[in-house]
């Protein structure tokens, strides 16, 4: 698709990669159908649709987020192939179609039933196929076409702008259970999908539209501001404009070969794993430790408040400090929430479990932003891209079902979460004694 069309981003008095902030912004709160927290709403009416059971649901929602998951590398790469331009358009197109689609789940699970399936089959399977379509094109593919879009327009600022992105989108996703629920109030959960995929379907297509572009180099500009000193030619294919890398960058294949791939994907994992399945246990969690539902619920808010301000700091953290001390510091807070959370009935360790979970929760946002084309480059980072969020989304998938697993076998939550606070004590380690890649790559071609 041609940048300059329908306006070109070099004639703005400003520097384009603004509009591609809020651009992307708008495009991770319009992923919120196909997150976790915009599906949660859609529970109880879907239970009571489809007539499946709990576990029946949470083992199609499961399989659904895995398998979807494992796609997402072969969606980064095509990402890096066709642009992020038309990769948005056709994730929300695809979005907007499984939304469609999922409110008739109901309806055709009875139309199969007459054919001879058993209408719990017919539902689980339909349901499982949507649950997948959902984490595809919401939490997969839309989330990483933005992300990798914001991460390819900065460069000395790319901390900035992500404690300007994280912060809001996590306001915004805080705030989406309350608006959906009100949706499905008003319009049942039915009417809600629908709507949403007109929604999705013509408004975030529209915006990536209008407003997407590949890098600040395909529309005539430098990175970070400026006009290029000679504008390159204008391509139609955002194929021909990557396909020969800058020196410094990594194909995909050598950013998983080195350490530092690894270290800021599992710490980021890390937290998505457990926190999930703290999140989805956190009345029982609570009543071990004997706290009431409500105080349970309750400790979301002060979460957030921490989560929001550390998030903005260590935005701006990452364009002055080396990216190895800011995991380290997020592993810092991941042993205590992890290690604490049995023990949220005394309270002191409740505040220290909180302002580690708030803590470790601030540096999510700003480093699946700007670690990646820190430490790779953006030629390749949809494929890079790609891989860190299949970890990241099996990880959230796994998290549940392995509290539940230590529950079950210990007879509590305890024993599991002490184990699991070993992972980041390791993640710390390995980080102490990792170099960036750039460095390394300078240092062996000298």
């Amino acid at each position: 698709m041609r940048p300059d069309f329908p306006f070109a981003p070099a004639s703005f008095p400003f520097y384009y990669g603004w509009v591609i902030l809020v651009a992307s912004t708008i495009g991770l709160v319009m992923s919120a159908p196909g997150q976790t927290i915009g599906v949660s709403v859609f529970t109880e009416p879907l239970l009571d649709a489809t007539g499946l059971s709990r576990v029946q649901f949470s083992n199609a929602y499961l399989m659904g987020t895995l398998a979807s998951g494992l796609m997402l590398p072969y969606a980064g790469m095509l990402v890096d192939r066709v642009g992020v331009r038309l990769g948005a358009i056709w994730a929300s197109i695809g979005l907007a179609f499984v939304l469609a689609l999922s409110s008739q789940i109901d309806l055709m699970a009875a139309n199969l039933a007459s054919l001879g399936i058993t209408q719990t089959s017919a539902a689980y399977a339909l349901l499982t196929i949507g649950f997948l379509g959902l984490r595809f094109t919401g939490q997969g593919v839309l989330t990483l076409v933005c992300r990798t879009m914001l991460g390819r327009w900065f460069e000395r600022r790319r901390g900035l702008v992500s404690s300007i992105s994280s912060p809001f989108a996590s306001f915004a996703f805080a705030g989406s259970p309350i608006l959906l629920s009100g949706w499905v109030a008003n319009s049942g959960w039915r009417g809600a999908w629908q709507e949403m995929a007109l929604v999705v379907g013509f408004g975030m297509t529209a915006l990536a539209w209008l407003f997407f572009r590949e890098t600040p180099e395909h529309c005539g500009l430098e990175i970070d501001g400026g006009r290029a000193p000679a504008a390159p030619r204008i391509s139609d294919d955002a194929e021909d404009e990557t396909r020969i890398a800058p020196p410094g960058d990594f194909t995909r294949a050598e950013a998983l070969r080195s350490a530092a791939f690894w270290i800021v994907t599992l710490g980021i994992a890390n937290h998505a794993m457990v926190g999930t399945g703290i999140a989805l246990h956190i009345v029982d969690l609570g009543t071990e430790a004997g706290l009431t539902e409500a105080q349970s619920l309750g400790i979301f808010l002060p979460v957030t408040l921490i989560s929001i301000p550390t998030g903005i700091v260590m935005g701006m953290a990452i364009d002055r400090f080396p990216l190895r001390s800011l995991i380290m510091a997020m592993m810092v807070g991941q042993t205590l929430m992890f290690g604490l959370a049995p023990h949220l009935g005394d309270p002191v360790l409740y505040v220290i479990c909180l302002a580690g979970w708030g803590f470790s929760g601030g540096f999510y946002g700003p480093l699946t932003v700007a670690a990646l084309p820190t430490f790779f480059g953006r030629t390749h980072l949809g494929a890079i891209q790609g891989v860190m969020m299949m970890v990241i989304v099996v990880a959230s998938a796994l998290g549940p079902a392995t509290l539940a697993g230590t529950k079950a076998y210990f007879g509590s939550y305890e024993a599991g979460l002490h184990g699991l606070a070993f992972l980041p004590v390791v993640i710390f380690l390995v980080a102490a004694l990792s170099h960036d890649p750039q460095t390394e790559r300078k240092r062996r071609s000298s």
